[in-house]
């Protein structure tokens, strides 16, 4: 059994999706990790207010995402249960906690959030973190949020339908992760756009469906690994540029 294995927890070792339901309503409430109430977020807020080309919500999401993008650097981070003001206070986070931070963002101007918790394969990593394959767990817990405008918008579609607004594909290599993505290139996680560059589905493999927030999503299916590794791993890996 690999290194990789046993830090991986059984319950995750399964290529079975669940049913992928979307009745979760989502929220505006602010929780432990979306702590929109604090005066990180709440000035964050404001500076993508008076930034965006526009006062409706998405311009000012995506006025928001890009003051992240510009100021939040990206890590490798493995404790998912950091407030999104911590991390947008430090001025560092990995891509799911830097979505968290758009996510606190957007319920603070009433634009309500849940996600959807997919189990991804370590091999989408691979090009990104060569040298630290072996380490990695065999999957990894992804919450993927979907705000509500117009009806549910995946983050992978929330500036744009699937395919790049300029430049080259996504590769999830050099500077551009996953969170930067998001700002310029949609990608698909359900195959919509089979065989094209954008098709992200064949590293899925489990779909534990949608929680109405992060908080209860890690509450329910725990992290990717057990608290006593994440103490030893998160502050060597956050030193990783991601």
């Amino acid at each position: 059994m690999s290194l990789n294995t046993l830090l991986t927890p059984w319950y995750r070792r399964t290529n079975a999706a669940n049913d992928a339901t979307d009745t979760k309503p989502g929220s505006t409430a602010p929780t432990r990790i979306l702590d929109h109430g604090s005066a990180p977020i709440e000035r964050l807020t404001e500076r993508a207010r008076n930034a965006a080309h526009s006062p409706e919500a998405l311009a000012v999401l995506e006025s928001a995402h890009a003051i992240i993008r510009d100021e939040v650097r990206a890590v490798y981070a493995m404790e998912e249960n950091t407030p999104a003001s911590r991390t947008l206070s430090r001025g560092y986070g990995s891509c799911s906690q830097r979505l968290a931070i758009l996510e606190s963002v957007s319920r603070s101007i009433g634009v309500a959030t849940r996600v959807r918790a997919l189990l991804i394969d370590r091999s989408f990593w691979y090009p990104r973190f060569p040298r630290l394959a072996f380490a990695m767990p065999d999957r990894v817990l992804l919450v993927w949020p979907e705000f509500g405008v117009d009806g549910w918008r995946s983050a992978s579609e929330l500036f744009g339908p699937i395919g790049c607004r300029g430049g080259t594909t996504f590769t999830n290599h050099g500077a551009e992760t996953l969170f930067e993505a998001v700002g310029r290139c949609a990608i698909d996680w359900d195959g919509h756009s089979a065989d094209s560059p954008f098709d992200l589905s064949r590293f899925v493999r489990a779909d534990y469906g949608h929680f109405s927030n992060r908080d209860d999503a890690f509450r329910s299916l725990g992290q990717t690994l057990c608290t006593p590794v994440r103490a030893i791993a998160d502050p060597i890996l956050r030193r990783i540029a991601a």
